[in-house]
């Protein structure tokens, strides 16, 4: 990867082995590895056995969870948060496994619809709940830096699964409880 960093320098016409340049390859391939790690992550060793039995049946919500990922037409940044809830259904899943799991599917190359999607699921796989509800805003710096370079959009993503989807009220409550404060 080290070397198409390089080819890439040279191919905008900048000289690699200038000063400033000398170890872009290499800080660029790691800087890429880190934000694709996801590629090299699975379910079962991030939620590593952390679901519990709970007779709690009401909403478990965890907002604002910030996110990082790459576009995969561009290779450009978007940034945001993740708001995720689902309705247990005997089992709850360990607080910070939620993270992990956005972190997970956000750390690839991703469409923002796509990510949205790929929670939800993963979460009501992993979880057997009743209902899943996964809200992500995000700015896409291909739509900020490029493009029709708008500096204040958000793009706005919504997977309803379950009962978050069959019933209005619950979804509601969700859409409420994420959006405060």
């Amino acid at each position: 990867m080290e070397e198409h960093f390089r080819a890439i320098i040279e191919s905008i016409g900048e000289n690699p082995e200038r000063e400033g340049l000398l170890r872009t390859p290499l800080r660029a391939a790691k800087a890429m590895e880190f934000l694709t790690q996801g590629y090299e992550q699975d379910v079962e060793e991030i939620v590593n056995g952390a679901v519990f039995e709970s007779s709690n049946d009401e909403m478990v919500i965890v907002r604002n969870i910030e996110l990082y990922s790459l576009c995969e037409h561009h290779l450009l940044p978007f940034i945001g948060k993740a708001h995720v809830a689902y309705l247990p259904s005997g089992k709850v899943i360990g607080l910070s496994k939620i993270p992990r799991i956005v972190d997970m599917f956000a750390r690839r190359l991703q469409i923002q619809e796509n990510l949205t999607q790929q929670i939800g699921t993963c979460i009501q796989t992993v979880t057997g709940a009743h209902g899943v509800g996964v809200v992500i805003e995000a700015q896409h710096l291909c739509a900020m830096m490029r493009g029709v370079q708008k500096q204040n959009s958000t793009m706005v993503t919504s997977v309803m699964l379950g009962r978050f989807r069959e019933d209005h009220r619950t979804r509601e409550e969700f859409l409420t409880l994420a959006h405060r404060g």
